[in-house]
This record gives structure tokens, sequence and C-alpha cells, in this order.
């Protein structure tokens, strides 16, 4: 049985779109929607976090753990052996509070992230693949609206760069890729839609055949 990780933030959760912390079911949500087209020679293992980061520390109180970092190891070591590992994180570090530019968020999640767990030496696990996505585009406007201004339109420009920057990680670390950038959005402008599982889950599992092969 193949182990996939799935290493995420709200996107990988399944966040409903406008809801109040509410979630997809296991017929909606990417993940599962993935697990169900690979069938039972595939383990697709949830690690999707809301609001969480790359690198920086949310400070709201009851938002602590939000680093992607901090948990990396622990959760790899929790879940070894792994085959694949997915890796969709950079929404959260779009917000106004953690004043980053997308270069920045592409030398954390190069140095954070992908550098961790290539030199991470997993018990049964000696050479997982990994897949890099870029996120969705951050609707700046829409976003700004709903989450009291923890986005803005600077956010939506920097969503968007994140892409060029994810692709060139991927390159530089023999990494496989997709971009989730053009995905639908919901009514919160951050949020996929149902629609947008779907079509994420459909995506994965294309490439994941190209993994696998």
């Amino acid at each position: 049985m193949k182990r996939i990780l799935c290493y995420g933030d709200s996107n990988t959760f399944g966040y409903i779109s406008g809801s109040d912390h509410k979630r997809f079911d296991e017929n909606k949500r990417w993940t599962q929607v993935l697990q169900k087209k690979l069938g039972n020679k595939y383990c697709v293992i949830e690690e999707g976090l809301n609001s969480r980061t790359i690198l920086s520390n949310d400070p709201r109180p009851g938002r602590e753990g939000r680093s992607g970092y901090d948990y990396l190891l622990p959760c790899l070591d929790s879940h070894d052996p792994l085959d694949l590992i997915i890796v969709m994180l950079g929404t959260n570090e779009v917000k106004v509070r953690y004043n980053k530019t997308a270069t920045e968020i592409g030398e954390m999640l190069e140095n954070y992230i992908i550098k961790p767990i290539k030199t991470r030496a997993l018990h049964n696990s000696p050479n997982p693949q990994i897949l890099i996505i870029t996120p969705v585009k951050v609707d700046g406007k829409l976003a700004n609206a709903n989450f009291e201004g923890k986005y803005d339109e600077s956010s939506e420009i920097k969503s968007i760069q994140l892409e060029e920057h994810f692709k060139k990680i991927a390159e530089r670390n023999n990494c496989y890729y997709l971009s989730a950038l053009n995905l639908e959005t919901g009514i919160d402008g951050v949020h996929l839609t149902q629609n947008g599982h779907k079509k994420l889950a459909d995506m994965i599992y294309e490439k994941i055949g190209e993994i696998f092969q």
C-alpha cells in the first residue's frame, strides 16, 4: 500500500467557504475524494489545519501550533512509512499581519518545509517523493471583507506570485509540482468550493499516476 501524507492548511482540512469553521464531509473534501479515486492500494493521510502557516506564529489566543515547520518533523515520524508527501501551504502567509513578500514565502517553504523533508532520515521511508502545490489565488476584496482585514489586495498579488516561486523550488529540489492557483473559491475568497475540491482531487490523481507509473 502506498501511503500519501497531505500536509496543508484549511483547504486541506476542507473548510467550507463562508462558514463558521464547518468542514466538507468525506464525500466532498479533496483528500477523501482522492482516496476514493485511488482505491485500497493507497492510504491518504489528512493533515490539514486551519490557519497553518509555513513558519509564522499566529498571535491569536487558541491558535498555538500553527507553524507548519514546528509540527513537520513529528508529523513525518508519526506517519512513517510514507511514499509521497503533498505540501500545499502559503495561503496564510500572505495575510497582512505577517508582512511577507512572495519571495520570502518561497524561501520559507524551501528552507523550512521542503529541505527538512529531504534531509529527514525516516526509519521506514528512505526516499519519499514530494509534490508541491501552489495554493489557490486569494480574492483580496472578498477575503478582506470576510476576514476583517486579515487579507488585502496585496495578499492577492502575492498569492499569484507564489506560483512562479513554488515551481522553481520544485525544480531545484527534484520535487513534483502542481498549481491550484485558478481553482474556484467560494464567497470568502479563500476557501475552495465543492467543485474546487473535486477538480483538485482529479489533478492530484493524474499526477500520482505519473509519480508511481
